[in-house]
C-alpha cells in the first residue's frame, strides 16, 4: 500500500489555510482527490475537526522544517494515538481487493486517519527531513521533497521561481 497519496492530502490540507472553513473549497478539495463520497457526506462538524487536524499537522511540518525531528515525530505519535488505523479490504472500480485505511465514521476521521498515517509512512520511509515549509518569502506552505536528493526547498515551481528571481535581483543589485 502506497500512502505516499495520504500524505499529499495532509499537504492539501494544511495549505488551505482559512479556505479549509469553507465547505465548497473542502469538497471541491475532496472530489479533485477522488474522495466523492466524503466530500457528498462533509458536515460543519467535520469541518471544524479537520481545522483543529490541519493546526495540528502544520505543528508537524514546522517541527520538521526546524529540524526538531524529536518534536515531529512526538506530534505524529500523538496524532496516531488520537486517530488509531482501522484498515480495511476493499475492492472497487473493477480493481484487485487492496487496503484502505478506513471507509466508515465521520468524513474528518477517515481524513485524519488517512493523512496522519500517510506522514508517518512518509517519516518512516524516508525521513522527517522529507517535511518542509516552503522557504519563498511571504509563503508558508508545507509540501512533501519526494526528490531523489532531498533538494526541495519551495512548495511549487511558481514559489522556486520567484524567489530565484527575487536573489538574481539581488545579486544584480549588488554588483
Amino acid at each position: 500500500m502506497d500512502l505516499t497519496s495520504y500524505a499529499e492530502l495532509a499537504v492539501q490540507l494544511v495549505n488551505m489555510g482559512n479556505e479549509l472553513k469553507d465547505p465548497f473549497s473542502l469538497r471541491a478539495l475532496l472530489e479533485e482527490t477522488g474522495r466523492t463520497e466524503a466530500a457528498a457526506r462533509l458536515t460543519r462538524r467535520d469541518i471544524d475537526a479537520l481545522c483543529e487536524l490541519r493546526d495540528e499537522l502544520a505543528g508537524v511540518f514546522a517541527s520538521a522544517a526546524d529540524g526538531d525531528d524529536v518534536d515531529a515525530v512526538e506530534r505524529l505519535n500523538g496524532l496516531l494515538v488520537r486517530h488509531p488505523v482501522h484498515p480495511q479490504i476493499s475492492g472497487h472500480d473493477g480493481q484487485p481487493w487492496h487496503l484502505h485505511l478506513t471507509e466508515g465514521g465521520r468524513v474528518a476521521d477517515a481524513l485524519a486517519v488517512g493523512s496522519v498515517m500517510g506522514l508517518a509512512s512518509v517519516v518512516t520511509r524516508l525521513g522527517v527531513d522529507r517535511l518542509g515549509i516552503c522557504q519563498a518569502s511571504p509563503c508558508r506552505n508545507a509540501y512533501l521533497d519526494t526528490s531523489s536528493n532531498r533538494s526541495r526547498r519551495y512548495c511549487s515551481e511558481r514559489c522556486a521561481s520567484r524567489a530565484n528571481v527575487a536573489a538574481y535581483r539581488a545579486r544584480k543589485r549588488g554588483a
